[in-house]
């Protein structure tokens, strides 16, 4: 379990984590969602003690990280996949940090074996891909079997194959019965992975639920394709629909279901040749969440030095 209590951090002027406070429970896969800049890895780094809290607290099974006798049985973390000895072979990288909490090596070789290093353990981390780089911090936070895991963009280097396992390894770990705390930006993969959200926007929880509840949350779209769209148009304006032109022959609607528009398209004596619901997607809800929210916003200037 990972407990937040009013948590802040403080560089110089800057609030990067802004009094914040949740509980992540065993048994289920957090996503940790926000815009660059918005506090996710800040919140990463204190909870396993490479920052100080300004103040507040952040603790994993009740103690702060120092205070765990035996930190890699606890908690296991992949926050910089690169924070190795170039010079090491993944498996004496391993081997060292097994060494330190009495893990033995053939437990050593059965991370290598399910990280899927088995080819490439004995080569000099300096060859690593990216990709490689992600597997062997896997392999390090899975040494000691802990009953935390945190991943801080886990999947950056993957293949898809890799971020199927990725994926399937969070799911798996969850239930077994452990916390897992997950950060990334890739909203198709989080949707597939997490049960439970947190969202920051400069350094606040702007959103803290289960998945499934955001995305009930969003508002209902029908994708309406018919040949008489203004005459639809008209049979289903109201205060509460929003109506959007696709095409010539295509409109989006918000705010109905297919049944009243499919009602409203009979009295009117509209003949439909498409009546599509469209799912709310986490990247409509992570859009609509962190809007007002980002820091660093993509302008005009590529156009404009393209002109």
């Amino acid at each position: 379990m990972i407990t937040a209590e009013n948590l802040h951090k403080r560089y110089g002027s800057k609030n990067a984590v802004d009094g914040i406070s949740f509980q992540l429970q065993p048994g289920k896969v957090t996503g940790f969602l926000g815009p660059n800049g918005s506090g996710k890895s800040t919140t990463m780094r204190m909870a396993v003690g490479l920052d100080r809290p300004t103040s507040g607290s952040i603790t994993i099974d009740g103690k702060q990280f120092s205070q765990h006798k035996a930190p890699m049985r606890t908690v296991g973390a992949v926050l910089d996949a690169g924070a190795t000895h170039p010079g090491r072979t993944g498996k004496s990288h391993l081997k060292v940090l097994a060494a330190t909490h009495g893990i033995s090596a053939s437990r050593v070789q059965h991370v290598i074996e399910l990280t899927g290093l088995g080819e490439v353990a004995g080569k000099r981390i300096k060859g690593y891909s990216l990709g490689m780089n992600q597997r062997l911090g896997i392999a390090a936070a899975l040494l000691g079997d802990p009953a935390v895991l945190m991943f801080d963009e886990p999947v950056n280097g993957l293949d898809p194959e890799g971020v199927r396992w990725v994926r399937s390894l969070a799911r798996q770990m969850a239930a077994e019965g452990r916390t897992v705390f997950v950060s990334s930006h890739l909203m198709s993969e989080m949707s597939q992975t997490a049960d439970h959200l947190i969202v920051l926007g400069r350094g606040r929880i702007i959103a803290d639920a289960p998945i499934q509840e955001l995305l009930n949350s969003g508002e209902q779209r029908v994708l309406v394709r018919t040949e008489q769209t203004s005459d639809l148009a008209n049979a289903l304006t109201a205060r509460d629909v929003s109506i959007s032109h696709i095409d010539a022959e295509t409109l989006q609607v918000t705010g109905l279901d297919p049944r009243s528009i499919g009602r409203r398209a009979l009295e009117a004596q509209v003949v439909l040749h498409e009546l599509t619901p469209q799912l709310t997607t986490l990247e409509d809800e992570y859009m609509k969440l962190t809007g007002d929210h980002v820091e660093y916003r993509s302008g005009g200037a590529f156009e404009e030095a393209a002109q």
